[in-house]
């Protein structure tokens, strides 16, 4: 499929895509015309960046984990290395005290919300 038809079935802008692609993150065949082909499981791929990036991984951080996942899936396979699961183990902690934190403002806003309620 063409990047057209790759961005506007996944979401994510032509020019996401092409940076992608720059960082490693996609890879895309080109035609004689010098067009990219990307193949069906691109869709997959785009979709796990596209989750990863929001989980607040950097793109370096994201190329090393893509090789140790399957694009179908999202499940892993067997060739993380020690060090990965590390870094991956430490992007967890860092995301459970963000979660943390926003819990504690909901709960902070809950509280003014009620107060505000009862006047």
């Amino acid at each position: 499929m063409r990047i057209g038809e790759l961005a506007r079935r996944t979401g994510v802008s032509e020019r996401s895509l092409r940076y992608y692609e720059k960082q490693g993150l996609l890879v895309a065949e080109r035609t004689p015309g010098g067009h990219r082909e990307y193949p069906e499981a691109a869709v997959d791929r785009v979709v796990r960046i596209q989750e990863l990036f929001a989980a607040g991984l950097c793109s370096s951080k994201i190329a090393q984990l893509l090789p140790c996942m399957r694009d179908a899936d999202g499940r892993p396979s067997a060739i993380a290395t020690p060090r990965l699961v590390a870094d991956l183990s430490a992007e967890r902690e860092r995301i459970d005290r963000m979660i943390a934190d926003l819990v504690r403002s909901r709960d902070t806003l809950d509280e003014v919300i009620e107060t505000a309620r009862g006047r």
